[in-house]
């Protein structure tokens, strides 16, 4: 049996608007999830597809999503419901009508990611913990940065490594780095933004009226460098987004440094989910880290 009919079911209750699919159409790109654009009764629906045990996995998103909408700082789409259809997980979303994009469009985001990671809080971490990637991300709050990313990122990421036989110099370097990590902070005190959490340049687009969107966030509150620092890490951002960002919010100097240390984290996650050179990739990065601090 078809899982559209009980998607169909749960956008009406949620909407109150009566729904009934009668077309869906693949949307390639996700490389965890399916992704699909359904139509019906003059109305359209981006649809998220997993397996049934990562329905916590699109709850998490969609609640990451309202706290990112709860900024009023920059554009994401809503999310509609989620639950599980013929043991499929789903997540309806929005749909956007995704297409546009100029200098006008990079200097907007970058503005608008300012004033998004001016969203703080007390603690660092969040109220429930995500994923990134289809990796579990811990957000146990924390009153220390520090401590937070000690334990709940790179720490996390390296022993995930140590369970997926990645052990040797790259375990050596960085318990090394665990322990002079303090050296980085010793003048720079950030505060805990709210951030998107998983910003390359797949996850964001521009509407055809020229509004940059951003979506499938990993959110948890913490240092802003960390989510400038990915939208460096695969490139795609112009570089008229990092001006319009350092003139709304100029960066510390220190942040050329500690670009590093936050990329290692998503580096050693994809060695963790997908193997291959990111083992090397991870040890020249730490190698490089711990250069600047000697």
């Amino acid at each position: 049996m078809s899982m559209w009919p009980t998607i169909a079911e749960h956008i009406s209750a949620a909407t109150g608007t009566p729904f009934s699919v009668s077309a869906e159409h693949h949307v390639g790109g996700g490389c965890i999830s399916s992704a699909f654009r359904i139509d019906g009764n003059g109305q359209r629906y981006f649809v998220k597809v997993n397996s049934a045990d990562q329905l916590d996995m699109f709850a998490a998103e969609a609640e990451g999503l309202s706290e990112l909408a709860n900024a009023h700082a920059v554009r994401v789409p809503a999310s509609v419901c989620w639950g599980v259809a013929e043991h499929q997980a789903f997540l309806v979303l929005e749909n956007l009508d995704l297409g546009g994009g100029n200098g006008k469009s990079a200097e907007q985001l970058g503005r608008s990611l300012a004033a998004l990671h001016r969203y703080t809080r007390p603690q660092f971490g969040w109220h429930r913990d995500n994923t990134i990637g289809s990796t579990p991300q811990i957000n146990t709050a924390s009153a220390d940065w520090l401590s937070f990313w000690r334990q709940h990122r790179l720490g996390f990421q390296l022993e995930l490594a140590a369970h997926r036989g990645y052990g040797g110099s790259l375990q050596r370097k960085g318990e090394a780095l665990l322990e002079v990590l303090a050296a980085l902070f010793d003048d720079y005190h950030p505060v805990a933004s709210c951030l998107h959490g998983d910003l390359w340049s797949g996850n964001f687009a521009v509407t055809r009226a020229g509004e940059p969107v951003i979506f499938d966030p990993a959110v948890y509150f913490g240092d802003r460098e960390a989510d400038l620092a990915m939208t460096e890490l695969f490139g795609g951002f112009p570089s008229r987004f990092y001006d319009a960002y350092n003139e709304a919010w100029p960066l510390d100097s220190g942040y050329a440094v500690r670009k590093t240390l936050y990329n290692l984290y998503h580096i050693l996650n994809h060695l963790n989910l997908f193997g291959g050179g990111y083992g090397g990739q991870a040890e020249r990065m730490m190698d490089q880290l711990l250069s600047a601090l000697r």
